[in-house]
């Protein structure tokens, strides 16, 4: 079911967003507290996306599990930034397992991320796919649902604002396909927007920064849940829920 985790804020490593806490992202790779029946462990992959100089969006994936990446103690630790999106990713049975699968996916500024998943891929995801241009499908990175998803929502972003486009795409597949897990999370650099529906999620915001994550990554006290079915829109002294 994978776990996800979007910051703003002041400049930190790279790397340290990923293993700070008692429960960082880096330990829900293999020890998550709150995956609610949606598997084990978090090791096929994971990917983290970051904005640096001139909101420029750099991107590292890997198709081996979090803690086996050289690169967490090596090239992440020296990159900085105040704006991540990173994911440690559970493959759905019958995905492939491959760096195109982790998110983030990413287009120009904006990076994705999914948690959860579609029963009855690829069926149950013709109707939403059938909307989307040819070009859309013809450079997905990937045959899976996060993929489809990604695709719906970029293409959506071109006309609609982007707590529109994610809040749709979530109303539009949880009408179709029946228990549907539907955590998206979209960044830009500035803004980050989030969707919990039949998952975990939970946001923390202090006066100069806001963190939002499958699931808490330390015992610090201002963690709050979000409700089931709500929509999360957080930049840096502001966070608003409110009901999909």
């Amino acid at each position: 079911m994978c776990r996800h985790l979007g910051y703003l804020g002041p400049a930190r490593p790279v790397s340290e967003l990923l293993t700070a806490g008692e429960n960082s992202l880096y330990r829900q790779s293999w020890a998550p507290r709150d995956m609610r029946g949606g598997g084990t462990v978090n090791a096929d992959g994971y990917g983290v996306a970051w904005w640096g100089r001139e909101d420029r969006l750099v991107r590292h994936r890997s198709a081996t599990p979090i803690w086996s990446d050289p690169a967490v103690e090596g090239v992440l630790s020296a990159a900085t930034s105040g704006a991540v999106v990173a994911a440690v990713r559970s493959a759905t049975v019958g995905m492939p397992i491959s760096e195109a699968a982790c998110a983030p996916f990413v287009d120009e500024w904006w990076a994705f991320s999914h948690n959860g998943r579609v029963p009855g891929w690829p069926e149950s995801l013709v109707p939403l796919a059938s909307q989307l241009d040819v070009i859309d499908l013809m450079t997905m990175e990937t045959p899976t649902d996060s993929a489809v998803l990604w695709a719906a929502v970029r293409a959506r972003l071109r006309v609609m604002d982007p707590e529109v486009a994610v809040a749709s795409v979530v109303r539009e597949v949880a009408g179709a396909v029946p228990g549907a897990r539907l955590n998206l999370l979209l960044g830009d650099g500035r803004v980050l927007v989030a969707s919990a529906w039949d998952h975990a999620l939970a946001v923390r915001s202090t006066p100069d920064a806001v963190y939002v994550s499958s699931e808490p990554f330390d015992d610090e006290p201002g963690w709050e849940q979000v409700p089931d079915r709500h929509l999360v829109v957080a930049r840096i002294g502001e966070v608003t829920v409110t009901e999909i």
